[in-house]
């Protein structure tokens, strides 16, 4: 129903920068972006409201930047002073569209393990590698 494509990842040394782009099919007013290793869980990188806010893990706050282009549907994460413990497959998730409801829902996943189950749609992934 919802489609979401990713770009952006590739291999840079530690204290590079990149920036991922997420095209959605469709606005949708919370996404997210996560983060997998092999062997761990998915983990929730950064959130963005429809109202503009933002949300990010703590491990990640100062140096990745999630914001969002609604004329285009499209989400980005700018990273900047990558560490090689930020190598990982990122993924676009989006929560629903067809109800008007707030982001509060999808703040847990950027403090917990836990990924919210409102996070129904997913891209495949892009590959993001550091190197040190």
């Amino acid at each position: 129903q919802v489609q979401l494509v990713e770009s952006g990842g590739g291999s840079v040394q530690a204290g590079g920068s990149l920036r991922l782009s997420c095209v959605a099919s469709t606005y949708i007013p919370c996404m997210a972006w996560f983060r997998q290793v092999p062997g761990k869980g998915r983990e929730g990188v950064a959130i963005s409201s429809s109202d503009g806010t933002t949300a990010v893990r703590d491990s990640v706050e100062g140096r990745f930047t999630i914001s969002k282009d609604n004329t285009k549907n499209t989400l980005y994460l700018n990273m900047t002073a990558l560490k090689s413990e930020d190598t990982a497959m990122y993924f676009c998730a989006a929560g629903p569209h067809t109800i008007a409801r707030g982001c509060g829902w999808a703040v847990p996943a950027v403090q917990t393990s836990s990924i919210p189950p409102g996070f129904r749609f997913w891209g495949l992934g892009t590959q993001v590698t550091v190197s040190s």
